[in-house]
């Protein structure tokens, strides 16, 4: 190709990219424009790994708040970004009840006592989002057993935990609650990682190819029970755990190509995720969503 195409392929691949992030800051703010459409109402949710302030487990917490969720049981293994997110969604959402928990999502003592805490304190559990993960950037040679079984224990077993203790409590009927029978949504954060190679190492993409099949497995062993299970696959977000590529590529000033082999042109961020994460919640699958914005 001659330099003067190059240069105007260049410049239109930079005109896309800045009508791109034009268009992400939209999303960004979107539940400024937002109605309130309650499609949370009265419902007792956990969400774990919601301490990033660039994460799907943050952006879910304040999509959920917004959704009029009765009461959010946040969890996150670091807990310094925990109290400022409570008061950002008691003060933006007063009606939503906030509980705040520094603890391990692939502790089971803590995830059963979480659990428990949500239904002794409202009789009931309507939602789980198992969203806790970590990755890391070891290449095959340089990986080691114990480090390939950190990555497996906090992406897998944690939602192991909490498909065992969530659906546990998720199966208790409590019509005073109205909760007239069994039911309720589990939902985990997976990666397209966990269904073909190239999108991430081999302990991560283990450890989300797992999550795939506990899912289907999960659905399986509790059918009949009203409760679903379900697992996200995220392609490129923009997230803590992908900063580096992100950084990287702005510096080099390539950052126009970021997600440019995805059908959109682009790469995804947490506030999209969140959505669908609120659609398994919500139940709107038999059920028409009171409104949209």
């Amino acid at each position: 190709m001659s330099s003067s195409k190059l240069s105007i392929a260049t410049a239109a691949a930079n005109d896309a990219y800045q009508k791109t992030l034009a268009r992400i800051e939209r999303i960004k703010s979107h539940l400024k424009q937002s109605p309130r459409c309650g499609r949370l109402r009265d419902k007792v949710c956990i969400i774990t790994g919601v301490g990033s302030l660039k994460g799907i487990g943050h952006a879910s917490a304040l999509l959920f708040a917004h959704e009029g969720a009765k009461h959010l049981y946040l969890l996150d293994f670091d807990g310094s970004n925990l109290p400022d997110l409570k008061q950002k969604i008691t003060i933006t959402y007063p009606d939503v009840e906030v509980t705040i928990v520094q603890g391990d999502a692939a502790d089971e003592d803590a995830i059963a006592n979480l659990c428990k805490q949500a239904f002794d304190e409202e009789g009931k559990l309507d939602v789980y989002f198992a969203n806790a993960g970590v990755a890391s950037a070891s290449q095959l040679a340089d990986l080691s057993g114990d480090a390939f079984m950190k990555i497996m224990k906090v992406n897998t077993l944690s939602v192991f935990l909490a498909i065992k203790h969530a659906s546990a409590m998720m199966a208790i009927p409590n019509p005073s609650k109205g909760k007239p029978e069994s039911g309720g949504s589990i939902i985990m954060t997976a990666s397209v990682a966990g269904l073909r190679s190239g999108a991430g190492g081999i302990d991560y993409s283990a450890s989300k190819a797992a999550v795939n099949s506990m899912a289907q497995t999960a659905a399986y062993q509790l059918n009949k029970s009203n409760i679903r299970v379900n697992s996200i696959c995220p392609g490129l977000i923009e997230t803590g755990m992908s900063e580096y590529t992100f950084s990287t590529a702005r510096q080099r000033g390539t950052a126009y190509k970021i997600g440019q082999l995805n059908p959109l042109g682009r790469y995804g961020i947490p506030e999209e995720v969140a959505q669908l994460a609120l659609f398994l919640a919500s139940g709107e699958h038999f059920a028409s969503p009171p409104c949209f914005s």
